[in-house]
């Protein structure tokens, strides 16, 4: 029996892996070890562990990295380092199944590979040039075995990376699969849900601190505040940014804004289910998060795509790219709502959509060849694509 562990760190990861994660729990073959960290077990992010175990998935290990203490990320990632190489070691997976790109994640990354645990990688080979979290995406796939990719681009850059071919798999993205397989509330319940009634406008804000602009964020996001702060009948949903430098002054200043305003909302988390069900209902989906711009383009709504934190992704018909500057957001947001734009995008196609992604990563966890996987050849492209 395989044993397969998997490494949960925010609200957003464990989401984009949910229906993965009962695959792999549900199956008697398997050995499934969830090890849920990070944000999840953070009280000002919503302590989103909750979820986790509303939706009745069994939890091997919380691991507390920190999060809430005030430390520089360089200590979370020490912190991370030591924990989970000690939780690693204990279990003993034959594979540990990681997604995206976060420091959080390349702590575990490196866990695994000082306790010789294959890594097997959702999300790799893609590009952010605005984030440190290219840097760590790419070092996390130096240290994988196995590569789910999202687009065919990404896998030849996973290939580029030196990884072989035969062990990277463009399968989609499994939030898009999301898209298509959660059965979303009605408006009705989601109004019930989030306490208030939808305007002829309704938005949905997610900004994350642009980690290679440090210094930048107060700056960007009063930006962001000035061009919200002019639309009319318009609801306003914003949610807590992630757990980088400089999240909290961006967190401080949206919640400044929201005091005293009646439709601008301030959540710490909206969970996977009422976050897709506010997505189909959205007027537009307005920040930097990537999920505007590989998730919310299946629904066929708008996406103003905000500064340089998602440059470098292949970006679907439906988002809008801006500078973060009042005017260019307040005419990004314009168009958005236009009716012309919106029968342009009516019948987009997502680049980030395939068939039965959730069951072709699971069939290779299962299945593929994990001996002696630790030691693995650079896969040099003068020898030909295989």
């Amino acid at each position: 029996m395989r044993r397969i562990a998997l490494i949960t760190t925010s609200r957003a990861e464990y989401g984009i892996q949910s229906r993965l994660i009962r695959m792999l729990q549900d199956d008697p073959e398997i050995d499934f070890r969830l090890i849920v960290s990070g944000t999840h077990l953070s009280k000002k992010h919503g302590c989103t562990v909750k979820q986790i175990e509303a939706d009745g998935i069994e939890i091997a290990e919380k691991v507390d990295i920190g999060i809430d203490k005030g430390w520089p990320v360089a200590k979370i990632m020490a912190n991370a380092l030591e924990k989970m190489s000690v939780v690693i070691q204990n279990m003993k997976p034959d594979l540990a199944v990681l997604l995206g790109d976060r420091y959080e994640m390349l702590s575990v990354a490196l866990a695994c590979t000082l306790n010789n645990i294959p890594i097997a990688h959702l999300h790799g080979g893609e590009t952010t040039i605005g984030a440190t979290d290219e840097v760590f995406r790419h070092a996390i796939t130096k240290a994988a075995y196995l590569h789910f990719t999202s687009c065919e681009e990404y896998r030849r850059r996973v290939i580029q990376l030196g990884e072989d071919p035969k062990r990277v798999f463009n399968v989609g993205a499994l939030g898009v699969e999301n898209c298509r397989k959660f059965r979303l509330l009605p408006k009705s319940e989601l109004e019930r849900e989030l306490g208030f009634k939808f305007a002829k406008h309704n938005i949905l804000v997610t900004f994350h601190p642009v980690t290679f602009e440090q210094g930048s964020a107060t700056a960007q996001v009063d930006e962001i505040i000035a061009a919200l702060a002019g639309l009319e009948d318009t609801q306003i949903v914003i949610t807590h940014p992630n757990a980088d430098v400089e999240g909290d002054l961006i967190a401080d200043r949206f919640k400044a804004f929201a005091k005293g305003r009646q439709n601008v909302h301030l959540l710490s988390s909206l969970g996977s289910l009422k976050y897709l069900s506010f997505v189909k209902q959205a007027s537009a989906i307005v920040g930097n998060s990537s999920s505007g711009v590989i998730e919310v383009p299946s629904f066929n709504v708008p996406t103003v795509n905000i500064g340089n934190r998602q440059a470098g992704r292949i970006m679907p018909d439906t988002v809008i790219c801006c500078e973060p500057k009042r005017e260019a957001i307040t005419n990004a947001i314009k168009k958005a709502f236009s009716k012309d734009f919106r029968a342009l995008i009516a019948k987009a196609k997502n680049p980030y959509e395939k068939k039965d992604t959730a069951k072709r990563i699971f069939k290779v966890l299962k299945t593929f060849p994990i001996k002696n996987a630790c030691s693995k050849r650079f896969y040099d492209l003068r020898s030909g694509e295989k």
